[in-house]
């Protein structure tokens, strides 16, 4: 098992078989000393954060499978923090792709002056480059096509698949009273097939319930049980 990438949440390691070894840090991102899942700094780190992130991602990988969307999932070690998953090939070095239903986060520093917070965004879906140095840039399908990086069909496959599965997150966590503000989802290629990549969990959504946001622990408490 070798380490090829140390990422801000997560290690990445190749697996002898050909496969990847996730192993979720206990590390979260923020700024100011408060949590923020749309932050590309580490702000600190909270005991047990990295289960709760892994408990969340298997059970919404295993319910996007079963609507028919493709993951790079295999298994996973709740007690060691660890998913062993598929090997993709990136788009360019990365994209990410955000459904918001509801205005927060970036999306009110950027446009703060057009729409109020909480605001009702009806799902649309902004893609940006993976880029922490340069503040993951927005792109278009005309610019990642201009890029190389991707064709405009499969650009727009891609926001379509992420609506998909920010849908059946929204539906997920709906019956425990939870409301999902938005969500940050990565693709990948896997022998040319599109597949749901990294993560999906509290580090990569904002969830509020009864009006206020939800701190990372209280959502897999809430949806998952103890």
């Amino acid at each position: 098992m070798k380490l090829v990438n140390n990422g801000k949440t997560k290690d990445v390691f190749a697996l002898d078989n050909g496969n990847y070894l996730l192993k979720f840090k206990d590390d979260v991102t923020g700024a100011d000393g408060k949590f923020d899942p749309g932050a590309n700094e580490v702000a600190f780190a909270i005991d047990g954060v990295g289960r709760e992130w892994l408990r969340l991602t298997e059970y919404f990988f295993k319910a996007i499978e079963k609507a028919g969307i493709p993951t790079h999932y295999i298994n996973s070690n709740i007690e060691k923090c660890t998913m062993e998953v598929l090997r993709a090939e990136m788009f360019g070095n990365g994209l990410e792709f955000i459904c918001r239903f509801k205005s927060t986060g970036s999306f009110m520093r950027r446009y703060g002056m057009y729409v109020k917070e909480g605001q009702d965004l009806d799902g649309i879906v902004e893609v940006t480059l993976k880029d922490d140095g340069r503040g993951d840039p927005a792109v278009s399908s005309e610019i990642v096509e201009a890029l190389g990086i991707t064709n405009a069909a499969t650009y727009d496959k891609l926001k379509k698949m992420t609506r998909d599965i920010a849908i059946i997150v929204k539906n997920e966590i709906a019956g425990k009273g939870i409301e999902l503000y938005d969500i940050k989802v990565e693709f990948g290629k896997n022998s040319g097939r599109v597949i749901l990549i990294d993560e999906v969990s509290g580090s990569s959504m904002r969830v509020y319930k009864d009006g206020k946001k939800l701190e990372p622990m209280e959502i897999g408490r809430i949806l998952l049980g103890s």
